[in-house]
């Protein structure tokens, strides 16, 4: 299973992802080894977070979802991270010939999803769905995330450290775009009436 690779990663980047990319998983395998597994996380916490604990404004009492609107948001949340997570995988094949960095599209998506493993894994923080706190927990495994990905692209996609300087920070403006893409997506269906209902 290729979840083995999420204690690795975490403890040491330079020869986890060196043994990625010596891996031959296809991107079906990386789905259903992982990708679906890890983004799971943070929608299905979200869903219990929202409806059974809520969150406070201020000393009013606690704000919940009902559990249809929360349902409906979670399978939306998950969607999008799966189409997401292979859209930037698809977007960094793309991209690779420009940097001298062909590999296939089953390591680019392997990229992806690994590159992301601590924002999957701080999904969990979602069972208390409370801004500040998502806040503390969200800055250092954004940071880590971005971490992971200076260090695996040069290693994944054997190119030198100065070509996978660039190509990691194109990487980076292509996941910042995805997000204000998701955003503004999100922003249009609430804008329609597709938007949470609260108890």
């Amino acid at each position: 299973m290729l979840l083995r690779h999420i204690r690795g990663l975490l403890s040491d980047p330079g020869t986890e992802w060196e043994s990625i990319r010596q891996e031959n998983s296809s991107v079906a395998n990386l789905y259903t080894g992982y990708i679906l597994i890890v983004a799971a996380i943070a929608p299905v916490c979200a869903l219990i977070g929202t409806t059974t604990f809520g969150w406070k404004i201020g000393i009013g009492d606690a704000v919940r979802l009902t559990f249809p609107s929360a349902i409906q948001m979670a399978v939306a949340f998950y969607l999008a991270m799966l189409v997401a997570t292979f859209c930037i995988g698809k977007t960094i094949h793309w991209m690779a010939q420009t940097y001298g960095a062909e590999q296939p599209l089953s390591l680019c998506v392997a990229l992806a999803a690994y590159t992301a493993t601590p924002l999957f894994l701080i999904g969990f923080i979602q069972l208390i769905p409370t801004l500040w706190l998502n806040f503390i927990v969200g800055l250092p495994a954004l940071a880590f995330t971005v971490f992971l990905l200076y260090t695996g692209v040069p290693i994944v996609m054997q190119i030198p450290a100065e070509r996978g300087y660039l190509f990691s920070t194109s990487i980076l403006a292509v996941g910042l775009v995805t997000l204000v893409g998701l955003l503004a997506v999100t922003a249009g269906l609430w804008g329609i009436g597709v938007g949470p209902r609260f108890n």
